[in-house]
Formats: structure tokens, C-alpha cells, sequence
């Protein structure tokens, strides 16, 4: 277990450039390989940068092992978060059918599919995962995760009155050191698409106070379709790397809240872009599959217990 006054270190992965002589002499090394030399550079500058004992700094990792020190939950803690998971479990098969329904009956409607909406989020989404899979930019997107992981980071450590002490986010790595630490801060960038929210925060004030050129708003599709497969293929990538993030949480629970609230988010973006499908709307839907699956859950007891 950590010592409570030892930090704990929560960095990101960072561009490493390697000399041409040793790359004509041995040829590039694979894209994770790099990363997992970013990642041990990165972790290493972030330990020694830890200067206040009553701070945190958030570490991601890459690499099979990781040079901080790690939590480690006790065992009533782990049970908690184990329960919790276990609920949170018939919530996200809920919301996954909930999800599904509104889509098919979003989709039943023909002038959907030609709708520029749904077009031009379709196209933002293609045109990131091509350059995802061709490796185009690849540093580049980098980059640009690292500062929107690191932003979220600060900002629910903000909105949970915490202190920002350090931050940093560049192509050579980031973190951030906070006196506020809990699982929604931890676990956060991996559900919280902060460059869509960012797109939408300061699209809606310009249309209040600016009169914009009209079908402004396809930009504004085609930039969160962008954002948000930005957000679903960077967050599947990271994932199954062995994130610190989600071993000082418990990996269980911390996967199960990640599906469940990337889940209630996606449901909310389409409530919020269709317009004959509302919130309350969605909220019916909901209780009326909450309703199926406690039927379902007591006749399956009963059997079992009559047995």
C-alpha cells in the first residue's frame, strides 16, 4: 500500500526522438514501441517533478510495468466497488437497450438517413478513424489527447473545489497535481468527450449573441462527429493498456462506470439532435425497460428458488 504522504504520479505519453543515425542503422521502432519508451521517459520526469507531499499527480501508462507507486485499494474498499459494479451492471444492459430502441425508432424515419446531420457526423466519424488506422498525424492526435485527458483532469478537480498546483500538457507528456483526488477525477478523460463539450460550449454562445452564416450548424456536426470518434478510438486504444487509472479504482468497477456513462452521454447527444426524441421521452423508455428487466430478474429468482 502507498504511503498517504507519498504523491502519486499520473502522467502521459511522450514523443521521443531518436537520433537518424540510430534509425538508419536499426530501422524505426513499432508505434507502441515508441509509445512504451514515451510513456517510461514521461513517468520518470513527472516522479521527479513531485515536490509537495499533499499533492497528486495523475499517471497513464503504456507499458506492461509502471515505475510510480501504486495504490492499492483495501480489501472493504475493493468489496464496495465490487458491489457497486455489480449494479451498475443491469444499469448498463438498461441503458444499452434504451439506447438501442431510440436509435431504431430514429432510424424507422427515411428523412434520417439523407438528413445533413446525420451526414456530416457520419463523415467527421470516417475521416478520424482513417487517420487513426493509416497512422497519418498520429503525434499530432497525440498531442492533442494528452491535453484534453489532462484538461478533464483539472477540470472536474476544479469543479470538486481542488487546487491546481501543476500542469502540463505537450507532445513531450503531461499531468497535472491536485489536492482533490476521487474516482470521477480519476477516471473522467475516459467518458467525458471534453473537445466535443468544448465545440458545443462555444458554438451555443455564438448563436445567443452572433448572428452566424446560415447552415453554420453542419460545421458543427461534422466537428463533434470528428471529436467524438476522436474521443470512443483513443479511449478503446488506452484502455487495455494497463491505466494506473483504472488499477488504483479497480479495474472492474472502473470498466463497468466507463461503458455506463459513455453510454447515458451517447444517449443524451441523440435525445439532444433528434428533434422529435426528448429527454422525457428517453427517460419512459428507460423506466419501461428498467420495469422488463425486474420482471425478468424476479421470475428467474422464483424458478430458482422453487427448484
Amino acid at each position: 500500500m502507498a504511503s498517504p504522504n507519498k504523491s502519486r504520479t499520473i502522467s502521459k505519453p511522450r514523443k521521443v526522438q531518436s537520433s537518424r543515425k540510430k534509425n538508419h542503422t536499426r530501422g524505426r521502432d513499432s508505434f507502441l514501441e515508441q509509445m512504451r519508451k514515451i510513456n517510461r521517459h514521461a513517468a520518470g520526469v513527472a516522479n521527479d517533478f513531485i515536490c509537495a507531499p499533499s499533492l497528486r499527480h495523475i499517471h497513464a501508462t503504456l507499458a506492461e510495468t509502471s515505475p510510480y507507486t501504486e495504490f492499492v485499494l483495501t480489501g472493504w474498499q475493493r468489496c464496495v466497488r465490487w458491489l457497486l459494479a455489480l449494479v451498475m451492471i443491469p444499469l448498463s444492459y438498461i441503458s444499452t437497450q434504451t439506447l438501442f430502441d431510440t436509435f431504431s425508432a430514429v432510424s424507422k424515419d427515411s428523412f434520417f438517413w439523407y438528413s445533413p446531420e446525420f451526414w456530416l457526423f457520419a463523415t467527421g466519424a470516417i475521416l478520424m478513424l482513417t487517420w487513426f488506422f493509416t497512422g497519418i498525424k498520429k503525434n499530432a492526435f497525440l498531442h492533442l489527447y494528452v491535453l484534453g485527458h489532462e484538461l478533464t483532469h483539472a477540470l472536474f478537480a476544479m469543479c470538486h473545489l481542488g487546487r491546481i498546483a501543476e500542469f502540463k500538457a505537450s507532445a513531450d507528456g503531461g499531468y497535472i497535481a491536485t489536492d482533490k483526488h476521487n474516482v470521477l477525477i480519476s477516471l473522467s478523460p475516459y467518458f467525458f468527450p471534453f473537445w466535443s463539450i468544448m465545440i458545443i460550449g462555444i458554438y451555443g454562445p455564438l448563436c445567443y449573441f452572433i448572428d452566424l452564416p446560415p447552415k453554420s450548424e453542419h460545421l458543427l456536426y461534422l466537428l463533434v462527429g470528428l471529436t467524438w470518434t476522436f474521443h470512443i478510438i483513443w479511449t478503446i486504444w488506452m484502455i487495455p493498456r494497463d491505466q494506473p487509472d483504472l488499477r488504483d479504482n479497480d479495474t472492474f468497477f472502473s470498466l463497468v462506470l466507463i461503458y455506463l456513462a459513455n453510454v447515458l452521454l451517447l444517449s443524451l447527444l441523440l435525445c439532444v439532435a433528434v428533434d422529435f426524441m426528448s429527454l422525457r421521452a428517453y427517460g419512459v423508455l428507460w423506466f419501461y425497460h428498467a420495469e422488463q428487466f425486474y420482471i425478468f430478474a424476479r421470475d428467474v429468482a422464483i424458478q430458482s428458488l422453487a427448484r
